[in-house]
Protein backbone atom coordinates (compact mmCIF):
# COMPACT_ATOMS: atom_id res chain seq x y z
CA UNK A 1 0.00 0.00 0.00
CA UNK A 2 1.19 3.63 -0.97
CA UNK A 3 1.55 5.85 1.98
CA UNK A 4 0.77 9.31 1.54
CA UNK A 5 1.79 13.09 2.57
CA UNK A 6 0.22 16.31 2.23
CA UNK A 7 1.91 19.43 2.90
CA UNK A 8 1.59 23.22 2.11
CA UNK A 9 -1.46 24.06 3.64
CA UNK A 10 -2.39 27.71 5.59
CA UNK A 11 -3.96 30.60 5.92
CA UNK A 12 -4.43 32.88 2.25
CA UNK A 13 -6.67 36.24 1.89
CA UNK A 14 -9.43 35.35 -0.26
CA UNK A 15 -8.28 35.93 -4.14
CA UNK A 16 -4.81 34.61 -2.97
CA UNK A 17 -3.04 30.97 -4.25
CA UNK A 18 -1.45 28.26 -2.66
CA UNK A 19 0.13 24.88 -3.49
CA UNK A 20 -0.58 21.98 -1.37
CA UNK A 21 1.78 18.65 -2.04
CA UNK A 22 1.28 14.83 -1.70
CA UNK A 23 4.38 13.09 -1.40
CA UNK A 24 3.83 9.22 -1.75
CA UNK A 25 5.95 6.44 -0.11
CA UNK A 26 6.00 2.90 -0.42
CA UNK A 27 5.17 2.19 -3.91
CA UNK A 28 5.27 4.38 -7.26
CA UNK A 29 2.07 6.62 -8.41
CA UNK A 30 2.34 4.79 -11.80
CA UNK A 31 -0.87 2.81 -12.32
CA UNK A 32 -2.39 4.38 -9.30
CA UNK A 33 -5.92 6.58 -9.78
CA UNK A 34 -4.90 9.80 -7.32
CA UNK A 35 -7.21 13.14 -6.01
CA UNK A 36 -7.59 15.57 -4.06
CA UNK A 37 -10.56 15.93 -1.63
CA UNK A 38 -11.95 18.15 0.97
CA UNK A 39 -13.63 18.19 3.93
CA UNK A 40 -15.31 21.42 5.68
CA UNK A 41 -16.81 20.94 9.48
CA UNK A 42 -20.22 19.10 8.84
CA UNK A 43 -20.11 18.81 5.31
CA UNK A 44 -19.40 15.50 3.21
CA UNK A 45 -15.88 14.86 1.81
CA UNK A 46 -15.68 16.80 -1.48
CA UNK A 47 -13.84 15.87 -4.65
CA UNK A 48 -11.97 18.33 -5.66
CA UNK A 49 -9.43 16.89 -8.38
CA UNK A 50 -7.86 13.69 -9.78
CA UNK A 51 -5.79 11.67 -12.63
CA UNK A 52 -7.14 8.78 -13.79
CA UNK A 53 -5.15 5.10 -13.03
CA UNK A 54 -3.19 5.72 -16.70
CA UNK A 55 -2.62 9.33 -15.69
CA UNK A 56 -3.65 10.23 -19.00
CA UNK A 57 -6.84 12.32 -17.81
CA UNK A 58 -7.65 14.97 -15.65
CA UNK A 59 -10.58 15.76 -13.70
CA UNK A 60 -12.11 18.49 -11.51
CA UNK A 61 -15.31 19.54 -9.17
CA UNK A 62 -17.65 21.89 -10.63
CA UNK A 63 -16.73 24.56 -8.01
CA UNK A 64 -13.02 24.57 -8.59
CA UNK A 65 -12.95 24.02 -12.55
CA UNK A 66 -10.69 27.08 -13.74
CA UNK A 67 -8.99 27.90 -10.84
CA UNK A 68 -7.65 24.43 -9.42
CA UNK A 69 -4.79 23.18 -11.56
CA UNK A 70 -3.57 18.97 -10.59
CA UNK A 71 -0.10 18.60 -11.77
CA UNK A 72 2.41 15.71 -10.73
CA UNK A 73 6.25 15.17 -10.81
CA UNK A 74 6.51 11.35 -11.30
CA UNK A 75 10.14 11.90 -10.75
CA UNK A 76 9.70 12.75 -7.11
CA UNK A 77 6.46 10.08 -7.03
CA UNK A 78 4.21 14.14 -5.74
CA UNK A 79 1.15 15.15 -6.64
CA UNK A 80 -0.05 19.07 -6.34
CA UNK A 81 -2.53 21.02 -6.36
CA UNK A 82 -2.13 24.23 -7.29
CA UNK A 83 -4.97 26.87 -6.00
CA UNK A 84 -5.89 30.35 -7.47
CA UNK A 85 -8.28 32.55 -6.81
CA UNK A 86 -9.34 31.06 -3.15
CA UNK A 87 -12.66 31.95 -2.00
CA UNK A 88 -13.66 31.34 1.76
CA UNK A 89 -16.29 28.25 1.11
CA UNK A 90 -12.59 26.92 -0.43
CA UNK A 91 -12.05 26.46 3.34
CA UNK A 92 -11.87 22.90 4.34
CA UNK A 93 -9.21 19.96 5.25
CA UNK A 94 -7.83 18.86 2.40
CA UNK A 95 -6.89 14.99 1.57
CA UNK A 96 -4.30 13.16 -0.55
CA UNK A 97 -6.00 9.78 -2.00
CA UNK A 98 -4.58 6.75 -4.22
CA UNK A 99 -6.08 3.34 -5.75
CA UNK A 100 -5.01 1.19 -8.19
CA UNK A 101 -8.40 -0.39 -8.59
CA UNK A 102 -10.26 2.68 -8.98
CA UNK A 103 -12.58 3.11 -12.27
CA UNK A 104 -13.69 5.98 -14.12
CA UNK A 105 -17.28 5.93 -12.71
CA UNK A 106 -16.13 5.79 -9.47
CA UNK A 107 -13.38 8.60 -9.09
CA UNK A 108 -15.27 10.98 -7.43
CA UNK A 109 -16.22 8.39 -4.70
CA UNK A 110 -14.07 8.80 -1.82
CA UNK A 111 -14.30 4.91 -1.24
CA UNK A 112 -13.10 3.85 -4.64
CA UNK A 113 -9.47 4.68 -2.90
CA UNK A 114 -7.47 2.90 -0.04
CA UNK A 115 -4.68 5.05 0.76
CA UNK A 116 -5.37 8.68 2.43
CA UNK A 117 -3.15 11.00 3.91
CA UNK A 118 -3.61 12.92 7.22
CA UNK A 119 -4.90 15.82 5.94
CA UNK A 120 -3.63 19.57 5.56
CA UNK A 121 -5.80 22.37 6.58
CA UNK A 122 -6.68 25.64 4.31
CA UNK A 123 -8.20 28.37 5.45
CA UNK A 124 -9.54 31.47 3.15
CA UNK A 125 -10.17 34.25 4.91
CA UNK A 126 -12.52 37.20 3.85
Amino acid sequence: QVQLVESGGGLVQAGGSLRVSCAASGRTLSGYAVAWFRQAPGKQREYVAGFSRTGGYTYYGDSVKGRFTISKDSGKNTVFLQMNNLKPEDTAVYYCAAGNRVITSALRSPGSYDSWGQGTQVTVSE
